[in-house]
């Protein structure tokens, strides 16, 4: 008794959209990779770098930050302490020689936020009694950092770096003036002796 040979059946082959190779890395990856440089683009444009808020002046194409106000704030030895009650504001100006020969009228209070312009802050100080300013300030309650700026109509100015909210808040002369009036010793001498010894 012979046996008949049964044919083999080709089997029909998938449809292409019905694999997932298919489907995952050549459509969905550069899918993906499409929206997502769409939204950053979006995004890149809607929430573009503030400013830095500082004494800055253009001289042709060059940029340089005015520093004379801090300087004359050194100059005066002019330090204080600004403190945050709620939003009350209590400032405690200093002089190095225990009293300010005059004190001004009003102080210029910038709050400038890192990263986040629309978190920065301005306000004015009011002269109280003696050496005390007042005032008030609705500041974001999200720790975050902070550039402050102490302005005069006098022409200092101090300025500090400080993570706010905050209850107390040091000012100080800027310590890199101390150096200024230092001189440093002339090395034209070894330098010529290095450029004669390398010929």
């Amino acid at each position: 008794m012979t046996k008949t040979a049964t044919p083999k059946t080709t089997p029909t082959p998938q449809k292409w959209y019905k694999n997932y190779m298919i489907t995952v890395f050549v459509i969905g990856l550069p899918a993906f990779v499409v929206v997502a440089c769409v939204f950053f683009v979006i995004f890149a444009v809607k929430h573009k770098d503030a400013t830095v808020r500082d004494d800055w002046y253009m001289d042709s194409k060059a940029l340089y930050q005015d520093a004379s106000k801090d300087q004359m704030a050194h100059d005066l030895g002019i330090s204080g302490i600004l403190r945050f009650s709620g939003d009350d504001v209590v400032f405690e100006l200093n002089h190095k020689d225990g009293t300010a020969p005059t004190y001004p009228t009003t102080l210029s209070v910038s709050i400038s936020h890192a990263t986040d312009k629309s978190k920065d802050r301005d306000l004015t100080l009011a002269h109280s009694k003696d050496n005390i300013y007042t005032g008030k300030v609705t500041l974001d309650p999200l720790p975050s950092k902070y550039y402050l700026h102490i302005n005069s109509d006098d022409g200092w100015r101090l300025t500090q770096t400080q993570k706010l909210p905050a209850q107390n808040v040091p000012f100080s002369p800027l310590s890199a003036f101390d150096e200024a009036n230092l001189t440093l010793p002339d090395q034209r001498h070894k330098r010529h002796l290095e450029n004669t010894n390398t010929q």
